[in-house]
């Protein structure tokens, strides 16, 4: 099997808490980024961009994070749940928002674009995997927050695909049941 079938087949999710430093350097999260843009893009519309967050970067957003669940939760949050909000970034030391920006565009619809997105994530995590980093790509609250969208500096065309923590793994995670081929697998016979 070929390295990158190797790669594939054993890829797996880190989980965000369990991701240190080192981080990818600056040069290789330029390559990183680089390899996350090479993904199909139907009328080449761009339909995504990325916000990097890494040194103080992470905990400055973690005090928005604090802040903006003080506001918009119905209930008072706990201290100890804005103290997580502030920590949330800092459980790796580099964090990527992965923003879709759908384009109304005759010819390419809404999906495709938002799948374009989708195939610029996982470029991300697979790029930064065969670098050797474990990735984390998930959402949480914050991605669906209006007031997230507002410090993010989102247009009403963006939204929050996810963000993918990058880092060194503190501890293997072992692998998870996959789905059985039988199950969801068809063969269309006309």
């Amino acid at each position: 099997m070929n390295e990158t079938l190797q790669l594939l087949s054993r890829r797996r999710s880190a989980k965000a808490a369990l991701l240190a430093a080192p981080g990818p350097s600056s040069a290789e999260l330029e390559t990183l980024l680089t390899i996350a843009a090479r993904v199909p893009d139907h009328k080449r519309l761009v339909p995504w961009r990325f916000i990097v967050f890494e040194g103080d970067a992470r905990a400055k957003f973690g005090e928005v994070l604090a802040a903006t669940l003080a506001k918009e939760d119905k209930e008072a949050p706990s201290p100890v749940r804005l103290e997580t909000e502030r920590q949330r970034f800092m459980r790796a030391p580099l964090v990527v928002a992965v923003i879709s920006r759908v384009v109304e565009t005759p010819g390419a619809p809404e999906i495709e674009q938002v799948l374009s997105c989708g195939a610029a994530a996982y470029n991300l995590c697979l790029a930064a995997n065969a670098m050797g980093y474990g990735t984390c790509w998930i959402t949480e609250w914050y991605a669906f927050s209006g007031g997230v969208a507002t410090a993010l500096g989102l247009a009403a065309n963006e939204r929050v695909a996810g963000f993918v923590y990058i880092g060194t793994e503190t501890e293997k995670q072992p692998d998870r049941e996959r789905p059985v081929l039988g199950n969801i697998v068809s063969r269309w016979q006309g």
